[in-house]
C-alpha cells in the first residue's frame, strides 16, 4: 500500500530524519529527544493503530508500512539520517502466523528500510537492536554479555530473539555493501512516553494498583528510555559503521525492581515470592492454552520472559561508554519518571498510591 503524506509544521529548511516506530516506547523517546535538539522529524506510523506518542508534536507524519518497500520507499523520499526503532516486540512462542508476523515485521521491515535509505542516499541508518539476541557465557550466563559474543541459536528461543538476530545479519549485510549501519542494542527500556505500555510499564501499574500478589526472582539488565534515546543519537554521531554498542543503565534483580516501586508509590510490595520452577510450568500450560484460544489476551510471565530472568544476565557497555562516551543514568530515575507518566495518564487508579515527585504529564 503507498503512503500517505500529512506535512506538519516545520520552521527550519534542513532535511528531516526519519523515524521508524515513533508509537511506540523507544521511538516515542527518541522523538522527543531529537525535537530537544532542534532536529526536524519525519515520523512513520500506522494508520489506524495507536498514535497518541506524536499528539500535539511538531513532526512530519506520513503512514505507511515497514512490510511494503514501495511504501518505504515513498516514506523516507527526502530525508537524511534514519533511526528504525520498529519492532513487533513479543516473549511468546505463538502459532504459525504469529511467528510469520514477527518476522516480516522485524526481518522483513529492517531489510526495507535499509534498502529504501541506501536507494535515497540518506545516510546513516541506526537500527534498534535487542540484548536477548547478543551471546552469552555458556558456562556462566550471569556474566557480563559483550558486542562480539555470538547468539546461541543451540537452545530454545522466542521467535523475536531468533528475529533479532536476523535483523543484524541484515545490518551486516548492508555495510559490507558500504551503507553506513549502526545497531543501537536496548536492554529493557524504563521510562516515560510509554504510550502502548510495555511490559515494565504495565507491570508498574498493576503494582500501585494493587494487582500484583506475588512475584518470582531473577533479573535482567534494564536501560532508562532517556539513556536509550541518548544511546541512538551517540550512534548517529560517533558510532562506527557495521558495529553493534549495547545500552543499559543498570542490572536489576525483580525484587530490586519491586523495591523502587514501593519507593514511588507507597504501595507495599508483595512478599509472596513464587519459585521460578513452578512459575514455569504454570506458564508453559498457560502460555500454550491463551496462544491458542485466547491469543489476544496479555502474557506477563510467559516462558521466555522467565528463562531470561533465570539467566540473569549482565551487559558489559565499556564499548558505549570507551568510543561514543556514553553515561548512563539511574534506573531510580527513569521508574519515577515512569510512574509520573502512568499517573498523570491516570493508569494509576488507586486512591492509596502517592502522587509522583515529577510533574511532567508526559513524564518529561
Amino acid at each position: 500500500m503507498a503512503s500517505e503524506s500529512v506535512t506538519g509544521s516545520s520552521g527550519t529548511s534542513t532535511l528531516p530524519v526519519f523515524v521508524t516506530g515513533a508509537a511506540g516506547h523507544v521511538g516515542a523517546n527518541l522523538v522527543r529527544r531529537l525535537l530537544d535538539d532542534g532536529v526536524r522529524v519525519r515520523v512513520l506510523l500506522r494508520r489506524g493503530e495507536n498514535n497518541e506518542s506524536v499528539e500535539g508534536l511538531d513532526v512530519e507524519r506520513v503512514y505507511g508500512d515497514i512490510r511494503d518497500l514501495n511504501a518505504t520507499r515513498e516514506a523516507l523520499a527526502g530525508c537524511h539520517g534514519v533511526y528504525h526503532t520498529a519492532a513487533m516486540v513479543s516473549t511468546i512462542d505463538g502459532d504459525d502466523d504469529h511467528r510469520r508476523d514477527v518476522f516480516e515485521s522485524n526481518v522483513i521491515g529492517t531489510r526495507n528500510v535499509l534498502q529504501a535509505a541506501r536507494e535515497a542516499d540518506a545516510g546513516r541508518v541506526v537500527v534498534t537492536g535487542s540484548f536477548s539476541a547478543v551471546g552469552y557465557d555458556l558456562d556462566n550466563t550471569s556474566a557480563p554479555g559483550r558486542e562480539s559474543m555470538p547468539f546461541y541459536s543451540m537452545e530454545r528461543t522466542m521467535p523475536y530473539e531468533r528475529s533479532k538476530a536476523q535483523v543484524e545479519t541484515e545490518c551486516w549485510h548492508a555495510a559490507a555493501r558500504g551503507q553506513e549501519v549502526v545497531i543501537a542494542t536496548s536492554c529493557a527500556v524504563v521510562g516515560g512516553n510509554d504510550f502502548f505500555p510495555s511490559r515494565v510499564g504495565r507491570t508498574l501499574c498493576d503494582f500501585a494498583n494493587g494487582k500484583l500478589h506475588a512475584y518470582i526472582d531473577g533479573g535482567f539488565e534494564f536501560v532508562a528510555a532517556r539513556d536509550l534515546a541518548e544511546g541512538h543519537v551517540l550512534c548517529m554521531e560517533r558510532g562506527r559503521s557495521g558495529e553493534k554498542y549495547i545500552f543499559s543503565t543498570e542490572f536489576q534483580t525483580i525484587s530490586d525492581l519491586l523495591d523502587l516501586f514501593q519507593e514511588v508509590s507507597g504501595v507495599r510490595r508483595p512478599r509472596r515470592q513464587v519459585p521460578l520452577g513452578i512459575m514455569l510450568v504454570t506458564a508453559e500450560i498457560s502460555s500454550y492454552l491463551l496462544s491458542r484460544f485466547w491469543p489476544s489476551y496479555p502474557q506477563r510471565f510467559t516462558p521466555g520472559a522467565i528463562r531470561l530472568l533465570q539467566q540473569r544476565r549482565h551487559a558489559d557497555t565499556s564499548k558505549a561508554k570507551e568510543e561514543l562516551g556514553f553515561q548512563p543514568t539511574t534506573i531510580r530515575a527513569a521508574v519515577r519518571e515512569a510512574y509520573a507518566f502512568h499517573y498523570h495518564r491516570n493508569a494509576i487508579t488507586n486512591t492509596r498510591a502517592k502522587r509522583p515527585e515529577l510533574a511532567g504529564v508526559n513524564g518529561a
